[in-house]
């Protein structure tokens, strides 16, 4: 008993959960180069934003609050890792709070501690987790969607007064007029245009750019949530017993770990019988090689022999022919 206590205290210390260092490092210098960027392109950049300040300003504000929830919610990720570990470290000793992401386990903390959780509340609980962590990329998914929208509004708003204001200069145009003057009214006619048509350009940028940046944060967010619930629900398939099964299904708890260690029993002799079936199929599988290869063998000397047998036959035709020549030449000799 005390060694089967010292290795669950082990497997205990041996259990933690990764933390998403690596995803983070990912993220910092991501928005390190977009910012080294945005000051090379500095100048090109305010020139575009003050086209439509409103609108770019709203484009902006979008994305740096999806960036802080990005960072945010990878911190989350980190905090749960060492929470998580604290948890498979001492179950009962653990200390979940209901607005965690783990709060699911915390109904479930005495079948962790006993290694009796069922595989229908493991089910459950991962879903719950699930569900928890979908809900804080929600956010992300609708700030990229709506960059995306501000850009393509912007868009279509400078599109709008670009061809109002060439319809206005046409009409503005006079045909009496000399070519100086027609000049001069089309240039100033011509700014109108120009301005909408570096409102849609300036806006398609920078909504696509932060639509752009968004969506490499959220898959980042993606892959060390992914990463968090396939670790946990690894540590939650060692959890797992057969004597919970039992027991949610109205057996008794010392029926239902009787049954539980002939099942291990079961498993553990069918799985030698596995592998003493397999070692038989492949002798079965040499001896058979080696019988096909004996009758390959006597097949090809039965061929020899009956070629053999052929020539000679051939042979004592010819010597039968020769000495009936040579018979029948000294008969008619005088």
């Amino acid at each position: 008993m005390a060694a089967g206590e010292d290795t669950v205290a082990t497997a205990r210390e041996e259990t933690r959960f990764s933390r998403p260092l690596r995803y983070i490092i990912r993220t910092l210098l991501f928005l390190a180069l977009i910012g080294f960027l945005g000051f090379i392109l500095q100048g090109g950049l305010v020139t575009a934003f003050m086209t439509n300040p409103g609108l770019n300003g709203l484009i902006l504000g979008s994305l740096f609050v999806g960036v802080l929830l990005a960072l945010a919610e990878l911190w989350r990720l980190y905090r749960e890792a060492g929470a998580t570990t604290r948890l498979a470290a001492a179950p009962l000793r653990a200390e979940i709070d209901r607005r965690q992401v783990i709060a699911p386990l915390s109904v479930v903390v005495q079948a962790l501690d006993s290694r009796s959780l069922a595989p229908a509340q493991a089910a459950t609980v991962l879903e719950s987790v699930a569900v928890r962590l979908d809900d804080g990329r929600e956010v992300l998914r609708y700030l990229g969607g709506l960059l995306v929208f501000l850009g393509l509004l912007g868009t279509f708003w400078g599109l709008l007064d670009t061809v109002s204001s060439v319809g206005n200069v046409i009409k503005s145009l006079r045909t009496g007029a000399e070519a100086g003057v027609l000049f001069d009214e089309l240039k100033a006619g011509l700014a109108a245009p120009l301005a909408g048509m570096g409102l849609s350009f300036s806006s398609s940028l920078f909504g696509i750019a932060g639509s752009l940046i968004l969506g490499f944060l959220e898959l980042q967010v993606a892959q060390a949530q992914r990463r968090f619930r396939n670790e946990l629900e690894s540590w939650l398939g060692t959890r797992t017993g057969i004597a919970a099964s039992f027991a949610g299904a109205g057996i008794p708890t010392g029926a239902g770990d009787m049954l539980g260690d002939r099942f291990d029993k079961l498993g553990a002799a069918m799985a030698e019988g596995s592998a003493n079936n397999r070692a038989s199929a492949q002798a079965l599988s040499h001896l058979a090689e080696g019988v096909q290869g004996l009758v390959q063998h006597m097949r090809s000397e039965q061929q020899l022999i009956r070629d053999w047998v052929e020539a000679q036959a051939a042979r004592e035709k010819d010597m039968k022919r020769l000495i009936e020549r040579l018979a029948a030449y000294h008969v008619t000799e005088p």
